[in-house]
């Protein structure tokens, strides 16, 4: 093979290379379970915008209308910190930009860049389903919040079928 080709070759991976990143997905495909996280995210931000951390126990509350079988809220301050785990109170107070999945990605950390960047969107990562050990791919939506004068975010997610 030629010098010429080889340098072909070289600058098209490379180009290839740089370009990958915009044909990732932003988003899971439609769904009616991603329009589920997002009105309930959309819904979320909103009560909590009015109500500030006195809508927290409401979340919580299995059965009610801010969790439905699986779905749950979770807000976290634009510090890392973890306000609220509706499924698991044991994560509330933990910093949220420790967490990495399977890949090593730092999935909080793109939760709040995310809702700095852009104000709400999409994060995907790997995280074992419940009851299970395997990771599955997960999508997050999350939306800025104010709890109480402290930006903050609230998200929930799914795994796609």
């Amino acid at each position: 093979m030629s010098r010429k080709y080889v340098v072909a070759a070289l600058f098209l991976l490379g180009y290839l290379a740089a370009a990958a990143p915009v044909f990732a997905e932003a988003a899971p495909p439609a769904s009616p379970q991603a329009d589920e996280v997002t009105a309930l995210v959309d819904r979320a931000a909103a009560a909590i915008d009015a109500k500030g951390k006195s809508v927290f126990p409401d979340f919580h509350e299995a059965g009610g209308p801010w969790r439905s079988g699986p779905l749950y809220l979770f807000v976290v301050d634009l510090t890392g910190k973890t306000l609220v785990n509706a499924a698991f109170p044991k994560f509330e107070g933990t910093d949220v930009k420790l967490q990495k999945d399977t890949t090593g990605k730092l999935f909080g950390i793109a939760f709040i860049d995310t809702v700095k960047a852009s104000g709400s969107g999409w994060v995907d990562y790997m995280w074992p389903k419940p009851g299970e050990t395997q990771p599955s791919r997960k999508w997050t939506y999350v939306k800025a919040a104010t709890v109480d004068g402290v930006p903050a975010l609230v998200g929930a997610g799914f795994y796609p079928q």
